[in-house]
Order: structure tokens, then sequence, then C-alpha cells
């Protein structure tokens, strides 16, 4: 009924015209749950799997339904600190200033002309969950409404590969600061540094030199790309050991490699978007 009752009122949104579809935005907010630490067991202590549903109460028999959910257990491998006995489903979370508690993240989908919440979403309090309701609510207001945005605004958290590479997929500009730790704090070259030349899938280092994936051919498959989503690009030893930048670009190390994710493409799409002016606007939304 809630549900019903939320899609009348955007559909009555969209008919008076303040829902464009055009530019849509997403952020998560946390929704402190009923449920205290005094009353919980830590993760050590806690094994689903040994857990009889006829048993059990009606709280813990949800939560083992929520178990393959990508919003909740499918989420992620990583198994919360503390689960409560009252509410095992909620995330025990210190993402706030302040001490850690249970809550929920409630994903909001806004169309930013003026403000319209087009879809909401419950999920785990983590990055992976809340990341994840994105596509949940794109394909739903798409299949309801018939929208798809031109572009979407987030913050860092939603700027990982996978998640910029399923927005470029689906033509949507991502407005999204790039998730990268590439960046160095010694100073020395950073990935950024080199440019990228896709028609020879290599790296060209700010000497001019190759950096490339496999400088032979491989018979045996299982000696070649690992499959994993990332790939290396490596410089010669003997190039680099007689480079005059070599202090400015491997340092401490024999010969320069750079990694490069199954999604750069995509992480490229946002890094150029973020040097426009109307990725600016979008930003101050």
């Amino acid at each position: 009924m809630l549900r019903h009752l939320f899609e009348t009122t955007v559909a009555r949104c969209i008919t008076e015209g303040l829902v464009s579809g055009q530019r849509m935005a997403i952020d998560a907010s946390s929704i402190q749950a009923d449920a205290n630490k005094p009353n919980s067991t830590p993760k050590d202590y806690w094994d689903a799997a040994r857990i009889e549903p006829a048993d059990a109460p009606r709280a813990v028999r949800e939560y083992l339904d929520t178990l393959d959910e990508a919003a909740f257990g499918a989420a992620s491998e990583v198994q919360p600190k503390f689960t409560s006995h009252s509410d095992p489903a909620s995330q025990w979370t210190a993402a706030r200033e302040g001490p850690a508690f249970f809550s929920y993240s409630d994903n909001y989908l806004i169309d930013t002309d003026h403000g319209v919440i087009v879809d909401v979403e419950a999920t785990r309090s983590i990055r992976q969950a809340e990341v994840g309701s994105t596509r949940t609510m794109l394909d739903r207001v798409k299949a309801k409404f018939d929208l798809h945005p031109e572009r979407l605004t987030a913050d860092t958290a939603y700027g990982t590969g996978p998640m910029l590479g399923r927005l470029v997929d689906r033509k949507i500009a991502p407005h999204i600061p790039v998730f990268d730790k590439s960046g160095r704090s010694d100073g020395t070259w950073t990935r950024a540094d080199f440019k990228w030349d896709a028609e020879n899938d290599q790296y060209i280092c700010p000497e001019g030199q190759e950096l490339e994936q496999f400088r032979r051919n491989y018979s045996d498959p299982n000696q070649g790309p690992n499959g994993k989503g990332v790939a290396k690009y490596r410089g010669l030893k003997l190039t680099c050991q007689a480079c005059p930048s070599k202090s400015r670009c491997c340092l401490n190390m024999d010969f320069r490699s750079i990694t490069r994710e199954e999604h750069e493409d995509a992480r490229q799409v946002a890094r150029d978007i973020a040097k426009t002016r109307q990725y600016d606007i979008s930003m101050k939304l």
C-alpha cells in the first residue's frame, strides 16, 4: 500500500511537469534501528547457518530471508562486528560522527528539477549495498514511469569502477567523483601522469617509454591475462634503470608498473565530465 501511494504521487508529479527524468541524483540516509548493543552478539559467535528458522522469532526469520538479497546479506561477504538479537538485519555502523549504532540505509533517487524523490530503496548501511540500490531504482523508474536520466549526480562513494561502468553502458553521464586510490604520497608520478594508448593497449610514460601488459604471445592461456578485471602494465627494467626520471617514477623499484581496472574507460569518462561547467553546476545542487 505504501509503495502504491508513493508511486501514485510520483506519477502525479510527472503529470504536473515537476519531473523531467533527465537529471537525477542519488544519496543515502542512515535510519537508526530500534536495537542496542547490549542485546547483540559479536560476529565470532553468530552463525546464521546454525539457526533453525522454525524455532526463531519473527525478526530473525525475516533476517534469514534477506541473506541472499543484494541489498542485504549478499551485498558483502564481510560480517558486521555485532548482530542485534531483536533486529539482526540491521547493520552495526559508525557512519556518523560519534558512537556506533544499528541502522539501515534509506536510498533516494531524486529528480533534481524540483527535488522530487522518484524512488526509494532500503538496504544495509554499507557502501556496496547503497551503491547496488542505484541499479535497482534506475531499473524500476524505467519500467514504471519510462524515466531514463541523461546524467546522474552522486558523491565519491558511488564512483567505483563497476558503478561507473554500468552508468556509461546505459548512456547515463556520471557526474560523480571517481573513487580512486592510485594517488601517491611520495611525490612520484601517479597513473594520471601516464598517457593511455588504447589502439596499442599500452601506457606511455612522461619520458615517452612504453609500458605493456605482455611482451610475448602465450601458448598457455593460464599464463596470460588473469581474468580478474585488473591488468598490469610494466616498463622494461633496463629502460627504467637508465631513465633520467627514475627518481620521480620508480625510486625504490627496478621498473614501473601500472594497474588498469576493467572499467577504466568509464572512470575516464567520469574524469572528463568533472572538467566541465555542467559538472560544477550539478555538484552545487
